[in-house]
């Protein structure tokens, strides 16, 4: 974690890198497949991933997004946006094949 000082203001950036997320997503979900990005110019506090993972079949919309939220539980206490896409292998295949 990397701290910052702006007009004593304490500010907080969670240093986690893309690479990061994505090892953590892959083993914690067995994702097949992880794209992440780092949307806060590198200070790690704003991340979009898509996650593809077999997990996923058969859960609504908040249940896959609480599976994920609860692999990168400690992470997401400092990183303060975190947009995320879950699709299913299936889902994933179609949307390729688009």
């Amino acid at each position: 974690m990397h701290f910052l000082y702006f007009r004593n203001i304490l500010l907080v950036m969670s240093g986690y890198s893309e690479e990061y997320i994505k090892e953590k997503l892959i083993k914690g979900l067995e994702a097949e497949h992880v794209e992440v990005k780092d949307m806060s110019d590198g200070c790690g506090g704003k991340f979009d991933a898509v996650v593809v993972s077999a997990k996923f079949e058969g859960k609504a919309l908040l249940a896959r997004h609480r599976l994920v939220n609860s692999v990168l539980e400690e992470e997401l206490k400092t990183i303060h946006a975190f947009t995320q896409k879950t699709l299913t292998p299936e889902q994933w295949k179609q949307k390729q094949q688009a």
